[in-house]
C-alpha cells in the first residue's frame, strides 16, 4: 500500500512539475509592446536573409587592393616582387563550371574566391556555397635567392582556359620570363565534384631559395547552412587520413585544437552535409592542423561554425616544385564518396567508431538507401524500424522471459529478504543460491539489451548524418535531417530551444510506456542496495527524451517513437500470446529439484561470500 501511494506521489509530483512548467511559460508570455518589438526584429532578421547572397563583410582581414591605374604604385608593387615584375598584371577572375559545381578563380593568388554547390541550397533557400567572399585562403610563402619574402596571394597570375577533350584546364602561372613560372593548373572534368590540381615550377631552380622552406597555408571557416547552428557545428570537424591510412579528428566542441600528424593523404574541412577536401598524390609529410570553434550559442546571426588551418611544407626537387593534388568541393554523401575509392575519401564521413561505423555504414545505409529508392523518405524509415525492431524481437522476448522469471520467485525472495533482513551477506547467499537452483540468472534480463547497443549508436549516428535525409519531408517535417517545429516559442529555454518539437514529444510517450512495461516488475521488487533507482529511471528517460532530442534529426525521433510503438506490441504479444507464467512456474519448481552444479565463477563467490561471512562472526566474538 505504501509503494502504491508512492507511486501515485510520484506521478502528481511529475504532474506539478509540468504544470509548474506550463504556467511559467504562460507568465513569461510577452507583452504587446514586446510582441511589436519581436515583430520588428523578425522583419529585419527577414530582411538580413534577403541580403545574404551579398558579400559577408569585415569577416576576413584582406590586403589593400592595388590600384593598377597608378603608375607609381604599380612600379612599387613589380619593385616588391621582384623577378615575378614579368607577369602581367591584371584584375579579374577565370570560370571553371560543370552540372555540379561552379567555381571561380581569382587573378591575384591563382586561389578559388568561390566554391557554389549548383544543385543544394541551405535551409533558406540560399545556394550553398563553400568558398565566398573571403572566408578561405589559399597561398604559397617562399624565399627568393635575392631574399625576398614572397607569397602567392600577393601575386598575379596570367590565365589560359583550354580544353582537353571534354575536362576545361585552366592554367595559371605568375611568370618571371615567357618559359619561366609558377603555375597553379586546375583540371575540371564533366559531372564530377573532384578538380584535379597541380602546383608546378619550370625554370625557377635559380628563383627559389633551397635552404628556406616553401610553405602551403590553407584557411577556411565553415559556413552555415543548417537551421540550427549549434545542430550543424555538432558534426563540422576537420577529418584526414595520415600516418598509413588513419583516419582521425580534430574535436568538435573545444575552443581550439591543434595537432602535428605525420604522411598525410587528405585533409577534410567538413561542414555537416559538405565538405572541403585537399588530396595530395605525394602525401604531405609533415601537417600543422587546427580547428577553431566559433560557436558559442544558438544565434541566428551566427554566420560561420568553426575555422580551419592547415600548414605544411612542399619538398623542392631539383629546385623546382612539382604537387599534385585534387580539390573536392561537394556533398558529404557516401554514394558521391564512394566514387573515389582510390583516395579514400568516402571515410571522412562520420559514421561511428568500431562495428558502430560498421554497422551504420555497410547496413544500415545500404539498406535505407534501397528503401528510399522506392518508398517516400519518412514511409521508408518506418519500414526499416519495422525490420529491424522484427529481426530483434528474439532478444525482447529473452528480455521479457527473464522479467517473468523474476516475477514468478518474487514470493521466495520476499521470504528470504523478511528472513535475514539483519544479516545482509546472508541474505546475499540465499538469494543467489535461490538464483542457482531455479536457474534463473539476475543478469539475464541486462544482456538483451546491451546486445541493442550497437544497433541504438549505429542508428543513433545514422539520421543525423545520413545525406539521403537532407531537406526530405514528412508530414509535418520540413527536413528529416533536422528538427521538425510545430510551434515557435518568444523565448529561450535551456538546453531545450525556442522551438516544440512533435517527434520527440511523440518518442518521450512512447518511451515512457515501455519503461513503464518494462521496469514494472522490478518496482514492485525491494529495492537492493547500489542497484540504480528504476522510478527515477521511468521518469528520467522520457524526459530526457523530450528535451535532449527537441534539437535533433526529426528522423531519429521519428524512428524511437515507431520503434517503441512496435516493441510494446511485440511485448503485449509475448506477455499474452506467448509466455505463460504458471508453465514458468512449474519449469522453475523442476529446475529446483535438480542437482546444479557450480561453475567456477559461482564456486568461487560463495566461497568469499561464507568466508567473509565467518570473519563477521569471529569479529562479534
Amino acid at each position: 500500500m505504501e509503494e502504491k501511494k508512492l507511486d501515485i506521489n510520484s506521478i502528481i509530483g511529475f504532474v506539478l512539475i509540468f504544470g509548474i512548467l506550463l504556467g511559467w511559460m504562460y507568465l513569461r508570455q510577452p507583452s504587446p509592446e514586446e510582441l511589436e518589438a519581436q515583430k520588428a526584429q523578425q522583419e529585419q532578421l527577414e530582411a538580413e536573409v534577403q541580403a545574404a547572397e551579398q558579400p559577408i563583410e569585415n569577416e576576413v582581414t584582406e590586403a589593400p587592393k592595388l590600384d593598377l591605374q597608378d603608375s607609381t604604385t604599380l612600379a612599387k608593387y613589380k619593385s616588391s616582387i621582384g623577378a615575378f615584375g614579368f607577369t602581367r598584371t591584371q584584375d579579374g577572375t577565370s570560370i571553371l563550371e560543370n552540372e555540379l559545381l561552379y567555381l571561380e578563380v581569382a587573378n591575384k593568388g591563382a586561389q578559388i574566391l568561390t566554391a557554389k554547390m549548383k544543385d543544394f541550397v541551405t535551409y533558406d533557400s540560399i545556394p550553398v556555397y563553400l568558398v565566398k567572399d573571403g572566408n578561405a585562403n589559399f597561398e604559397l610563402s617562399f624565399t627568393t635567392n635575392d631574399n625576398r619574402v614572397l607569397s602567392t596571394k600577393d601575386l598575379y597570375f596570367e590565365p589560359s582556359l583550354t580544353k582537353s577533350g571534354d575536362n576545361q584546364v585552366l592554367s595559371m602561372k605568375a611568370k618571371i620570363s615567357a618559359n619561366q613560372f609558377l603555375e597553379y593548373r586546375y583540371e575540371m572534368k564533366p559531372n564530377d565534384y573532384l578538380v584535379d590540381f597541380t602546383i608546378r615550377s619550370q625554370g625557377l631552380n635559380g628563383v627559389f631559395n633551397s635552404s628556406k622552406p616553401v610553405t602551403l597555408e590553407w584557411d577556411l571557416k565553415g559556413i552555415r547552412h543548417n537551421k540550427s547552428v549549434q545542430y550543424e557545428n555538432r558534426y563540422t570537424r576537420l577529418t584526414y587520413n595520415h600516418d598509413g591510412d588513419k583516419i582521425s579528428k580534430l574535436s568538435e566542441s573545444s575552443d581550439l585544437d591543434e595537432e602535428t600528424e605525420v604522411d598525410v593523404k587528405w585533409l577534410s574541412y567538413r561542414q555537416h552535409f559538405f565538405s572541403s577536401i585537399l588530396a595530395t598524390k605525394e602525401h604531405f609529410k609533415s601537417v600543422d592542423i587546427s580547428s577553431e570553434n566559433l560557436v558559442e550559442e544558438e544565434d541566428k546571426q551566427q554566420k560561420f561554425t568553426k575555422a580551419y588551418t592547415t600548414q605544411t611544407e612542399l619538398e623542392l626537387q631539383g629546385g623546382e616544385l612539382s604537387q599534385n593534388m585534387h580539390w573536392y568541393y561537394g556533398p558529404t554523401d557516401v554514394a558521391v564518396l564512394d566514387n573515389y575509392k582510390e583516395l579514400g575519401l568516402v571515410e571522412s564521413i562520420p559514421f561511428g567508431w568500431g562495428i558502430f561505423g560498421w554497422i551504420n555504414r555497410f547496413v544500415f545505409t545500404p539498406f535505407y538507401t534501397f528503401l528510399s529508392s522506392f518508398l517516400p523518405y519518412g514511409i521508408a524509415i518506418i519500414i526499416m524500424t519495422i525490420i529491424v525492431r522484427l529481426a530483434l524481437s528474439p532478444v525482447t522476448y529473452k528480455s521479457y522471459l527473464s522479467q517473468a522469471k523474476m516475477k514468478v520467485l518474487k514470493p521466495e525472495l520476499t521470504e528470504l529478504n523478511e528472513k535475514y533482513k539483519d544479516n545482509a551477506m546472508k541474505k546475499q547467499q540465499e538469494t543467489m543460491k535461490l538464483y542457482n537452483k531455479a536457474g534463473v540468472s539476475p543478469m539475464s534480463g541486462c544482456i538483451p539489451a546491451l546486445l541493442q547497443l550497437p544497433i541504438f549508436y549505429s542508428l543513433f549516428m545514422f539520421f543525423p548524418t545520413s545525406f539521403a535525409l537532407r531537406q526530405k519531408p514528412f508530414l509535418w517535417a520540413e527536413d528529416l535531417s533536422s528538427y521538425d517545429t510545430i510551434f515557435n516559442l518568444p523565448f529561450n529555454i535551456p538546453f531545450y530551444g525556442d522551438h516544440v518539437s512533435l517527434f520527440p514529444i511523440l518518442a518521450s510517450i512512447a518511451i515512457f510506456f515501455y519503461m513503464m512495461m518494462t521496469t514494472g516488475q522490478s518496482m514492485q521488487m525491494q529495492q537492493q542496495p547500489g542497484m540504480p533507482n528504476m522510478k527515477f529511471i521511468m521518469y528520467l528517460s522520457p524526459i530526457f527524451m523530450l528535451v535532449f532530442f527537441n534539437n535533433y534529426a526529426s528522423g531519429l525521433s521519428l524512428y524511437y517513437f515507431v520503434s517503441n510503438l512496435i516493441t510494446i506490441f511485440i511485448m503485449l504479444a509475448i506477455k499474452n500470446y506467448i509466455l505463460d507464467e504458471d508453465k514458468i512456474h512449474a519449469q522453475i519448481q523442476e529446475n529446483k529439484k535438480k542437482p546444479k552444479k557450480e561453475n567456477k565463477f559461482q564456486k568461487k563467490m560463495r566461497e568469499m561470500m561464507e568466508q567473509a561471512e565467518e570473519q563477521k562472526k569471529a569479529g562479534r566474538r
